[in-house]
């Protein structure tokens, strides 16, 4: 790990000869001082800027190093997803909520919202626009006629590599702690923000959460670093700024020297052997149970064990389409659908509901404009359709799941 110090630190690496100069602005604050930093990679300058997300300070920052370096290449930590989402932000309106739900997005998309509902909370609490200082970054580009380039992994790799390389009971965790994003603003002040940024504490956050979810923190950061870093070190140009958040500086100037795996940073696992199976070992031991209760505990017994699946799978799938208040007709089909659901391993009951509930109640124009507000509030995200659909496909798929899980047992019994 590179100190952050004021002094002059050179370090020889080889292949590459490079030295490392924190980057000093006459006038500016210790705190700036800290997150800037000037790296001399053979005959290319690379000035790294490392910004909290939310900060005004950042923004302000970044503005004024791209307007006094005027770099050739501004770089920025934003995917061509995150990309076009800041800069295209009527494109929700665009969104086809029936497409997201046939192609099995709706989880991904729920989490994404929630993601973004923690970080407008806390830039609202401080009156700056979630992602400004990405923002500031483009517009100064533009100003001075520098190449804007992306240089973070996309999203939906991102997400989909941390998801399937985490254990049950730690996704389990993470779900469980995602709805309590909404609620934990009220007590982080500017400072908190502002402190984000000193490496020490930085270090600290990230052995915590190193503990805690080590598969979340090596996708989320780790991974990451690395990607930036190769991204960043192979972008031609002799004079670079690199906008990226203050976390990723150490992990950056740790690899920006290495050989990168790109290829395998860009793999989405596929799902382990559980994962794989689990969706047709289930559904086909169910099968054998009712085969198995026709012939070996008669046709009377066989009859009351796909009864009592069908009541307690439709029972349980049409409760999670309750509890969301969606559209009798939704209500109706979920659990309609749950009993087949649950014995097909490519058909899922929240899906049905989520089709059936956006025909009945489609989203209009105004849910897609008051997405951005409502997804900061716990009665927002109920209210809107679009976040009430994707709530409510993932709540019946998981009291569908639930079902399943009780009523085998109960069949069981008739044997």
């Amino acid at each position: 790990m590179f100190p952050f110090t004021t002094d002059m630190i050179a370090v020889n690496y080889q292949p590459l000869n490079w030295t490392i100069l924190p980057y000093l602005l006459k006038g500016s604050k210790n705190l700036e001082n800290q997150n800037l930093h000037r790296l001399m990679l053979d005959d290319r300058e690379i000035i790294l800027i490392g910004c909290a997300h939310v900060s005004r300070a950042s923004a302000d920052l970044v503005e004024k190093v791209i307007a006094e370096e005027k770099p050739e290449i501004v770089m920025i930590e934003l995917c061509k997803a995150r990309f076009d989402a800041i800069r295209q932000k009527e494109k929700w309106q665009e969104t086809d909520i029936i497409k997201v739900i046939r192609e099995k997005r709706a989880s991904l998309l729920l989490f994404q919202l929630f993601m973004m509902s923690f970080q407008k909370k806390i830039a609202e609490k401080f009156d700056i626009s979630p992602g400004e200082e990405m923002l500031r970054a483009i517009r100064g580009a533009e100003e001075i006629g520098a190449e804007v380039v992306l240089a973070d992994r996309e999203i939906r790799v991102t997400l989909l590599r941390a998801w399937r390389m985490m254990r049950f009971f730690r996704k389990i965790k993470l779900l469980a702690a995602i709805p309590v994003s909404l609620f934990f603003t009220e007590e982080v002040t500017e400072d908190d923000i502002e402190r984000l940024k000193q490496s020490d504490v930085l270090e600290a956050a990230l052995q915590t959460m190193g503990l805690k979810l080590p598969e979340l923190k090596a996708i989320l950061i780790d991974e990451r670093d690395q990607y930036l870093a190769h991204n960043i070190s192979h972008t031609p140009g002799r004079k670079i700024v690199a906008v990226v958040g203050a976390g990723h500086i150490p992990g950056i100037m740790k690899n920006i020297d290495r050989e990168i795996d790109m290829e395998m940073l860009n793999r989405i696992p596929p799902r382990n052997f559980w994962a794989r199976f689990a969706g047709w070992v289930v559904p086909a031991a169910v099968m054998v149970l009712f085969v198995a209760g026709f012939f070996y505990a008669g046709s009377h017994a066989g009859m009351n064990m796909i009864k009592w699946w069908a009541a307690i799978t439709a029972t349980c799938s049409g409760i999670g389409a309750l509890i969301l208040l969606a559209h009798p007709a939704t209500i109706a089909a979920s659990a309609i659908a749950a009993p087949i659901t649950t014995l097909h391993p490519l058909l899922a009951a929240g899906w049905v509901a989520g089709l059936t509930e956006a025909t009945f109640r489609k989203p209009r124009v105004k849910d897609f404009l008051s997405l951005k507000d409502d997804i900061t509030t716990l009665r927002g995200f109920f209210r809107n359709k679009i976040t009430r659909i994707l709530l409510l496909v993932t709540l019946v798929n998981l009291t569908a799941s639930i079902g399943t899980m009780v009523a085998i047992p109960v069949i069981m019994r008739f044997f």
